[in-house]
């Protein structure tokens, strides 16, 4: 546990190490867009608000201008950068002094991108440093209203950050790569929705993080889509709401369970869906703010299926609560921040996409959990179907599905196959006189007496009621008909005890060996009359069924 609690104040000192630098300057915003000379000459000054957090938010897409002012001395020697955070869609001028004839541009992705250093942000080094109360300029121009934290940092504290962040970045995105292939291989394999849904939503997340993470630069014919034009950003979002909504809809089965919630998380799809046709032909704000609304009302209300269906002990619900909870949480604190609600936090900007990849990861244990579920309900199914309840036995549809395989494989390796066919004498006596429950632990019994006397190849199978048959692969007839002399000897060497009750108990058995051209049924009912013959000649004895000519094959001669 002290070991846990070091990692986790190691990681908000990490995380709190940018503010540490910013709380030596103080970020101003100018609510106009003046020439730069009027600005610069400090006609401005007066008007210009002073913000409690160095965090840049615009208002709108519209031009503004910031003022960055030094509290207190920054020397030249430390090499000091100027680090604007998350820039996003921003276009940033930066005016290092009032006498500069020409801003610095810069923007995560486009012409003005600067390789040298990471997505994380945008870089702007300060060669002469800053004199306490000396100022510098910001206008910026952002396509979306997001917070962009400011800090002035050393070279050495930027390159520190940037391979953590590249480093971070690539594990989370290869996490999102490996789940969202992983999921649509799943869903091409077995052909469950489930798959299919969960990949849209983990193919839309990623391509919304590499998006706003300025990773998209690397494609420079994808970046001037989805960097250049906001649209693509909201529909890229919208997909993956819906898609997210869609997954937990049919994961949860809400249709059935909870048809209520189902009809608004419906309708807030088609809102949604709406929006998606609006935002092809335009990039208003609203449709933004709008869309916010709708996709809280979408979160909250998976996260309300969730609580019911964790409620009414549904295990699906459990892997939703566990995944959506803190997805909720962030997109909520998101939208404050966006909105103007509260103040930006640092650590939001790693914890979205941390809880993308947990999310997927909680997800896809839970999809294949519920796989698994359904195929052990199968296999229970298929055992039910297969083995005879009482008994342990095969059911007479499982025996006769595997007797006509043997057959089929007897003849393609032209080997011997017989068949034993038995039932108990007098079983009718037995239910007559001690009851059901009797009669039927002298089938468990019986059976298992036979089945200690079969190989581990031989198969048996109750064909019905009392009625019994063993097949008995690579056996010719005299050695089947040892065996169900075997089998004889098994139920008469000692009477069957049954709650107190001594009960002697004999069988009549039938035995026959597949002939040349012979079918599993034309075996079965040769078997079959040679227990009928057995029962003729007095019941407690083996009688084989023997085809002796061609002519005869039909016929055939008892022994």
């Amino acid at each position: 546990m002290h070991r846990w609690w070091q990692v986790w104040l190691w990681c908000w000192l990490w995380l709190a190490t940018p503010w540490a630098w910013a709380q030596g300057v103080q970020l101003s915003r100018l609510d106009a867009d003046p020439p730069p000379a009027q600005v610069l000459s400090g006609g401005f000054d007066r008007q210009f608000i002073v913000l409690a957090q160095p965090v840049l938010l615009q208002p709108d897409k519209q031009r503004y201008w910031w003022r960055l002012t030094a509290v207190r001395p920054i020397p030249p020697q430390a090499q000091p950068h100027l680090v604007l955070r998350s820039p996003y869609l921003h276009r940033i001028e930066v005016w290092p002094t009032a006498r500069a004839s020409a801003p610095l541009r810069h923007s995560l992705t486009g012409m003005d991108r600067d390789t040298g250093f990471s997505t994380r942000a945008v870089v702007v080094p300060l060669v002469q440093g800053l004199a306490a109360g000396q100022s510098l300029y910001l206008r910026v121009e952002a396509l979306a209203s997001t917070p962009v934290p400011v800090s002035i940092e050393p070279l050495a504290e930027v390159h520190r950050q940037d391979l953590a962040h590249v480093g971070w970045r690539m594990f989370v995105l290869s996490m999102m790569v490996m789940l969202s292939l992983l999921a649509v291989g799943l869903w091409i394999g077995i052909g469950d929705r489930s798959y299919l849904f969960l990949f849209l939503t983990l193919a839309a997340q990623m391509l919304y993080l590499v998006c706003i993470g300025g990773e998209v630069r690397a494609l420079p014919w994808l970046a001037h889509w989805f960097s250049a034009d906001l649209r693509m950003i909201r529909l890229v979002t919208m997909v993956a709401v819906i898609a997210s909504s869609g997954f937990v809809a049919y994961y949860l089965n809400l249709s059935v369970r909870q048809p209520g919630l189902m009809r608004i998380l419906a309708t807030a799809n088609l809102v949604m869906l709406a929006l998606m046709v609006v935002s092809l032909f335009s990039a208003a704000g609203w449709i933004a703010r709008f869309g916010n609304v709708v996709l809280l009302v979408i979160l909250v209300g998976m996260l309300v299926a969730a609580v019911v269906g964790a409620w009414r002990r549904q295990r699906e619900a459990y892997f939703v609560l566990l995944s959506w909870t803190p997805m909720v949480m962030l997109a909520v604190l998101r939208v404050g921040e966006i909105e103007g609600l509260w103040a930006h936090w640092a650590w939001t900007e790693y914890a979205v996409p941390v809880c993308c990849v947990l999310s997927g990861l909680v997800l896809m244990t839970g999809v294949t959990y519920k796989i698994q579920q359904l195929r052990q309900d199968r296999d229970r199914a298929s055992e039910l179907a297969t083995f005879d309840t009482l008994t342990g036995a095969l059911t007479r549809t499982a025996f006769e599905e595997r007797l006509r395989a043997a057959v089929e494989r007897a003849r393609q390796a032209h080997s011997s196959l017989s068949l034993v066919f038995f039932d108990i004498d007098h079983f009718k006596r037995i239910n007559d006189a001690h009851g059901h429950r009797m009669g039927d632990q002298t089938l468990r019994i019986v059976v298992l007496r036979a089945r200690n006397r079969l190989r581990t190849g031989d198969l048996l199978g109750r064909y019905g009621g009392d009625e019994m048959v063993v097949l008995l692969p690579d056996t010719y007839l005299e050695q089947a008909t040892v065996v169900a002399e075997h089998l004889r000897d098994a139920l008469n060497c000692r009477p069957l005890s049954i709650d107190g009750v001594l009960l002697r108990v004999s069988m009549s058995l039938g035995v026959a060996e597949l002939a040349d051209g012979e079918s599993a049924e034309q075996l079965l009912e040769r078997a079959d009359t040679a227990l009928y013959a057995s029962k003729s000649a007095g019941r407690d004895r083996v009688t084989s069924h023997r085809v002796t000519t061609t002519t005869a094959r039909a016929q055939g001669a008892l022994t």
